[in-house]
């Protein structure tokens, strides 16, 4: 990743944590494949309780929304390894996402 040295600060990115796979992919536009490659995403499209995802590489399929889907745990714990030479993601997506912290949001007063 690259340095950011010359005086410009690194934004954290708060998301929560129980968001829908759907809504997950669909802000950061990253997906994980099961060999620990992260995939750009183009297109995300829900069906009722199912998604359409097309990739940058020109992968098509189809999964379940679930929040405690494989694809969910990986994303807000990342565990992917490598970014997909195919797909091309650029280094600021990848650092956009390292900045991404994922949290519980609770109400003040509770």
């Amino acid at each position: 990743m690259p340095d950011l040295s010359n005086g410009e600060k690194k934004t954290k990115r708060y998301l929560d944590k129980n968001r829908s796979l759907y809504d997950l992919i669909n802000k950061v536009k990253l997906w994980p494949s099961r060999s620990g490659v992260l995939h750009g995403v183009k297109t995300v499209t829900r069906r009722g309780n199912r998604i359409d995802i097309t990739t940058h590489c020109g992968e098509e399929f189809t999964v379940w929304d679930s929040r405690n889907s494989r694809s969910a745990r990986w994303l807000r714990n990342r565990l992917v390894k490598t970014p997909c030479p195919r797909c091309g993601v650029p280094d600021w997506k990848l650092e956009k996402y390292n900045s991404t912290v994922f949290t519980t949001f609770t109400k003040k007063g509770r």
